[in-house]
């Protein structure tokens, strides 16, 4: 008898007892409780070893810290109707001061409420900020679209005691919209290389047309120096140079010597 006595109370202690670790936080309830004075039957908060009666009372204990859920992707649509998909991924932890409010209104552990209360503002952020815009502009100002969707759904899940720490998304477009924004990408690159084209050819025409001035100004420097040669060299002969130069080379005989036009000249004229 002694040993079943000893059995039960061992028992009862067990369920009596509970530990509420550094990463949680406690809320002790009544179970049967109607009295809207006592919170909806909560007593409060508790940490640590908590004493209970297990038959009227319980815990229940939600995370303080950081939860992260990637979340299924869903559709939204923008504001012609075209079709997004999105694909969010939540970090978030629990406002301490409101975890019993979160408990008196949903009484349900925090995995229900990520796929049920939190999924939906996530959804309705979405849906309404994309609303607001077209597929183009969207597409076109992804980062203004986030930063809305973020800042709505930190307002409302900040005002049930949820604190959105962060928050990204892959955004899919529509297939008709990937495509046309393909084919608008390709056109811009050919436009780039036509241009970059035209300007390689009028690179290489300007190159070509310094070194044909090149060239020629080579040329005509070189016909200038010796036009200036022979200009210097036809004014240095004079007719003493001239006349001493037939001199040396005259045999003493007196020639008659016909020009190209016919022309007769004494060489004798120039020995004087």
């Amino acid at each position: 008898m002694k040993k079943l006595l000893f059995v039960l109370f061992s028992a009862t202690v067990l369920i009596s007892c509970t530990t509420v670790d550094s990463g949680e936080i406690g809320i002790k309830f009544h179970k049967w409780s109607g009295d809207s004075d006592t919170y909806g039957g909560v007593e409060g908060t508790v940490h640590g070893i908590v004493w209970f009666n297990p038959f009227t009372t319980s815990i229940f204990t939600y995370p303080t810290m950081v939860q992260r859920k990637n979340y299924e992707p869903f559709t939204v649509n923008a504001k012609d109707a075209s079709v997004f998909t999105m694909d969010p991924q939540l970090a978030y932890h629990i406002n301490p001061d409101k975890a019993t409010s979160i408990f008196v209104k949903y009484r349900k552990p925090i995995e229900e409420l990520e796929n049920g209360y939190i999924r939906t503002c996530i959804y309705e952020a979405y849906r309404t900020c994309a609303n607001s815009y077209t597929s183009d502009s969207l597409m076109s100002n992804r980062a203004n679209f986030e930063s809305d969707v973020r800042s709505r759904l930190e307002k409302s899940l900040a005002e049930e005691g949820f604190i959105v720490d962060e928050f990204t998304s892959a955004i899919t477009p529509p297939a008709s919209l990937t495509e046309m924004i393909d084919a608008k990408n390709r056109a811009i690159q050919a436009s780039l290389k036509a241009e970059n084209e035209v300007k390689e050819a009028e690179a290489k025409a300007k190159i070509a047309v310094a070194q044909a001035k090149g060239e020629a100004d080579a040329l005509k420097i070189k016909g200038d120096g010796e036009a200036y040669y022979n200009r210097t060299v036809a004014a240095s002969l004079n007719d003493l140079l001239v006349r001493q130069y037939f001199i040396e080379k005259w045999d003493g005989k007196v020639p008659t010597v016909i020009g190209g036009q016919g022309m007769m000249f004494d060489i004798s004229k120039f020995v004087k």
